[in-house]
């Protein structure tokens, strides 16, 4: 019966869950597991293939099945956190690494992004995110120099919101956020755990003081694995 499968799925999606089955873990051979269910070939590879497109396991050729890490954190859609205040909600350790802290300027994009001119400064600040042990966003974030004048290495490991807040006394507002799913870059696979992933969700995000200036243009790369994208709407 074809709800056979859909059990053996079932059962093993429970076990992952509920940490039975380790993440990283293999999976019995389909011969051990034909014997455990008691059922054909058939019926284990249809499961094995529902566990695979779901993104409980992955297939590994001539190695077998893993188990992969199936809790997610919820990153959410609307409103503007930072990541400090995402991190402290998700409860797992975490750790900002600093890889880039410059003033630029003359980047054609990133200026046209924060509707600057050419001769125009703006701060570049890439951050890799690592929570739970593991590296998994990539932050890319272009500041206007002229509402944040000066950043430093602790500002940009703590909180950049923070400061901004706190200390500039600014007021940030609103932004207009972007996400696309996009083939994952060398860059990416190169900072980031990405294991076995080819692909990358990416947020962009422009960011608008109280007063409407556009003071913030960034670019947030996320292991597609990790994050679920959540958002609350109601019809009006």
């Amino acid at each position: 019966m074809d709800s056979k499968y859909l059990a053996i799925y079932n059962d093993i999606v429970n076990k992952i869950e509920v940490g039975k089955m380790e993440p990283n873990s293999k999976l019995p051979s389909e011969s051990e597991l034909m014997e455990a269910y008691n059922v054909s070939r058939d019926t284990i590879r249809k499961a094995l293939a529902l566990l695979e497109t779901n993104g409980c396991i992955q297939k590994i050729k001539g190695k077998g099945s893993f188990v992969l890490d199936v809790n997610k954190f919820d990153f959410p859609m609307s409103g503007l956190t930072s990541f400090k205040e995402l991190a402290g909600k998700m409860g797992s350790g975490s750790n900002t690494i600093l890889k880039e802290l410059e003033l630029i300027s003359g980047d054609k994009f990133i200026m046209k992004q924060l509707e600057l001119s050419e001769d125009d400064e703006a701060w570049k600040v890439v951050r890799v995110r690592e929570i739970g042990g593991k590296k998994i966003i990539l932050d890319k974030d272009y500041f206007n120099k002229k509402f944040v004048p000066d950043l430093t290495k602790e500002i940009c490991e703590n909180s950049i919101y923070e400061y901004i807040e706190n200390t500039l006394g600014l007021k940030i507002s609103y932004a207009k956020k972007e996400f696309t799913v996009q083939q994952a870059t060398e860059e990416d696979k190169a900072v980031l755990d990405f294991e076995n992933f080819n692909m990358i969700v990416v947020v962009k995000n422009y960011v608008y003081l109280e007063d409407t200036s556009l003071f913030q243009y960034t670019e947030s790369r996320h292991r597609p694995d990790r994050f679920r994208f959540v958002d609350f709407a109601r019809r009006r």
